[in-house]
């Protein structure tokens, strides 16, 4: 049995670029990004930045067009695709790009329409909202350090 999946939880860089096929197919194309932080020998900290090539097609691409935007953190679930063409310089490229199958909309709705109105900036920390022993609502910054498992 072979497998060929993917899930990643990143921001978007751009908003996605809606277009339609030649067949009337509807397609959506966008990028991501993803951090990974480690700290090196020496102990400091060090972060990692990831950028992803994504294809929606169909009611999906019309989803992520539609409440997507840059800085909007998502989740999304697809598969590895390698494309291959000839440049006009004569040599063969590649990328491979992930086909998204399930999406996830992480940030909280922010009116209709793609685009950063309202989200938090690319480099904050998620948050939790909780309510105190006051009744008072708290929101949390977590990290990695702070995740219980």
């Amino acid at each position: 049995m072979d497998l060929n999946k993917v899930m990643l939880i990143g921001r978007l860089t751009k908003d996605p670029e809606m277009r339609t096929t030649p067949s009337g197919q509807q397609v959506a194309s966008f990028s991501m990004a993803t951090n990974r932080y480690f700290n090196d020998q020496a102990g400091a900290r060090q972060e990692k930045v990831e950028f992803h090539n994504v294809t929606a097609w169909g009611k999906l691409a019309e989803i992520c067009s539609q409440y997507l935007g840059k800085g909007r953190r998502a989740y999304i679930e697809g598969r590895l695709q390698t494309r291959d063409w000839v440049g006009q310089d004569g040599v063969k490229r590649y990328s491979t790009d992930i086909v998204a199958e399930n999406l996830i909309m992480l940030d909280a709705p922010t009116g209709t329409g793609g685009g950063n109105g309202g989200t938090r900036p690319m480099n904050s920390q998620p948050t939790a909202t909780r309510m105190d022993n006051q009744g008072e609502v708290v929101e949390e910054e977590h990290t990695l350090e702070t995740i219980p498992f």
